[in-house]
């Protein structure tokens, strides 16, 4: 009989910002497997478990890996930082589904359950006040795996729209300009300069900060890769050092 796979959204990665769903999917495991970064966060909570880890960009090895474990038998703990439905594994764990069901593997959609977490549009957003109280929508500037034509085009549709926008992957060492190029792309299509921004770094974890700017002081500030950044509406105002997103009740 084979296993069941949890497909955990764990937060920014501390215990305290895990439900307790999240937790204890990973008691049950037999076997937590995930990122080598998000399985050293949560290692020491779990000594007596056996982990499975592989490096970015081999997320399809570790989708595979939960299922040869659940074959085998074992319950399997499948990490996600943040929410495993916000640019975590979930989909590709559904989108293999279809293989191993085909394959008489005892494997079916009753094997799996998605347990969502705390994604950092949330967790970031409670750190710089109330930035997505309204409409908002989340962009990731990776381009791995979406062209960067599609990402301007979200980026231009999003101000245009006059949502506040949650973006993820802002820089990373070979896209060290991308936050630049975004902003740039926000300003020509309507965006003010003085428009309400913050970004927090490492969310939920040692070291985090968080800082409101304006878009142009956003558009000339280097960011690292564990940084979330907040676009506000073009009524989002910065107070008291908090950046706030009107829901527009009559204050």
């Amino acid at each position: 009989m084979a296993g069941h796979i949890y497909i955990v959204g764990m937060g920014p990665g501390d215990k305290s910002m895990m439900t307790e769903e999240a937790y204890s999917a990973m008691e049950q495991a037999d076997v937590i497997v995930g990122y080598t970064v998000y399985i050293d966060l949560v290692k020491e909570h779990f000594p007596e478990k056996d982990f499975f880890t592989t490096p970015m960009r081999k997320e399809i090895e570790r989708c595979r890996a939960c299922y040869d474990f659940a074959i085998e038998g074992k319950n399997v703990a499948f990490i996600c930082s943040g929410d495993a439905g916000v640019y975590g594994m979930a989909a590709p764990m559904y989108e293999l589904l279809p293989e191993y069901e085909n394959a008489n593997s005892d494997i079916s959609e009753a094997s799996i359950t998605v347990i969502p977490g705390v994604t950092a549009a949330i967790s970031g957003a409670a750190m710089l006040g109330s930035p997505i109280n309204h409409d908002f929508c989340v962009i990731s500037l990776s381009d791995l795996l979406t062209p960067w034509e599609v990402i301007e085009v979200r980026l231009k549709a999003a101000i245009q729209g006059d949502f506040a926008i949650a973006i993820y992957n802002p820089s990373s060492h070979k896209r060290h300009d991308y936050l630049q190029k975004a902003c740039d792309i926000m300003l020509a299509a309507g965006a003010d300069e003085s428009r309400a921004c913050g970004y927090v770094e490492n969310i939920g974890r040692e070291g985090s900060k968080a800082k409101v700017c304006t878009l142009l002081e956003l558009r000339n500030t280097q960011v690292n890769m564990f940084t979330t950044v907040f676009i506000g509406s073009s009524r989002s105002e910065i107070i008291n050092n908090k950046l706030v997103t009107p829901r527009g009740y009559k204050i």
